[in-house]
């Protein structure tokens, strides 16, 4: 095999390696069956074990919380910024959301389209560079629920603390910084995610919620939108995406072999340590967008003095091997994301690399 990249992409993402090699000595034949996972039934015994255990993992993970479930579901986050409201957001209700940057105002948009919201705060004023605080955050007695993103990729902000919302289920939006760290998932009604950042590949998106939650029935919304559906057909309802989900019961199995959330949380703050030491250490050559306190583990964004240089830098990282350090195209700059599977040596490199461009051009 040839050297790996240096993989800072945000999303299709970094998989563990180890995941990987052993999707490989699997890929064509799968536990003596004559066939890969991808070419068997769902409604078999040997898929339906794979996915049964995945469902087992995750909620492992969070210590197994009674009363929660968990569906494996298609479309990404972005559906379920639609399917959250019309199964939840009935009429009479109306429903919080928490304007953090580009994914809060998505998830918002869509469910404008379908009910009554309103704000529960914004951080639009500091040009979204940070998260509301507790204090800042309104909980109104008629809402559905509360939703946040639980980290903003291209702001690159993050919640250090998750905020309490009372009665009022709240629900987050996690694709991606879940299992980046310990959680409390009592603390929620629901979390989503898209898997192609800390869970797998993309094609699956994982909901986890308390059981009267996903059981409301919503009669007037297409069959295949209920959440209902998939918790009484236990995510089999139509043909799942066996490998994607193949591929997450591995990864999750990797977040055990590395110590659990404890262990990834570890690791992630020291990757996340050393990059803003290095961004905070260079005299204002680079400089970070999030404030101090907002921080994200998972997207470290930040910009030098101009955007020719920013240019430079992008493309001379790209010629020494790093992938996807451009920042987001609607925010320009720069932007490493350094999930669960992306290893200490990388940041280690990209720190270095930091480095020699200050002296170039510092």
């Amino acid at each position: 095999m040839g050297k790996r990249a240096y993989n800072f992409n945000a999303g299709p993402a970094a998989l563990p390696l180890e995941v990987l090699e052993r999707a490989q000595a699997e890929f064509v034949e799968f536990q003596g069956t004559g066939m890969s996972i991808m070419e068997m039934s769902h409604r078999g015994a040997v898929y339906e074990s794979v996915h049964n255990e995945a469902q087992e993992r995750l909620l492992k993970l969070l210590g197994n919380p009674s009363g929660y479930k968990t569906l494996f579901l298609q479309g990404g986050a972005s559906t379920q910024f639609a399917t959250i409201p019309m199964n939840l957001l009935t009429a009479g209700k109306t429903a919080g959301y928490v304007m953090t940057g580009s994914w809060a105002s998505k998830a918002a948009k869509e469910a404008k389209l379908i009910g009554d919201i309103y704000t529960a705060a914004s951080t639009e004023g500091d040009k979204f560079t940070r998260m509301p605080s507790q204090s800042e955050i309104e909980v109104r007695d008629n809402a559905a629920y509360v939703h946040i993103t639980s980290n903003e990729t291209i702001e690159g902000t993050q919640f250090a603390e998750y905020p309490d919302t009372g009665n009022v289920p709240l629900i987050a939006d996690l694709s991606s910084d879940i299992f980046c760290r310990p959680l409390d998932i009592e603390k929620f009604g629901m979390i989503y995610a898209g898997a192609q950042k800390n869970l797998g590949p993309s094609g699956v998106t994982v909901v986890i919620a308390k059981e009267e939650m996903l059981a409301q029935e919503a009669k007037n919304i297409p069959t295949v939108f209920r959440y209902s559906t998939h918790l009484s057909n236990n995510s089999l309802y139509n043909t799942p995406p066996s490998f994607s989900i193949y591929m997450v019961n591995q990864t999750l199995r990797w977040i055990e072999e590395q110590g659990g959330l404890e262990g990834v949380q570890e690791k992630n703050n020291a990757k996340a340590k050393l990059l803003y030491d290095a961004i905070d250490g260079s005299g204002g050559f680079y400089s970070g967008v999030a404030q101090t306190d907002s921080r994200s583990i998972m997207n470290v964004t930040f910009r030098l003095g101009s955007e020719e240089l920013e240019k430079a830098f992008a493309k001379e990282s790209e010629q020494q091997g790093f992938v996807g350090l451009k920042g987001h195209r609607s925010v320009g700059g720069l932007r490493a994301s350094i999930y669960n599977a992306v290893p200490y040596e990388s940041v280690a490199a990209l720190v270095d690399f930091m480095g020699d461009f200050q002296k170039r051009n510092g």
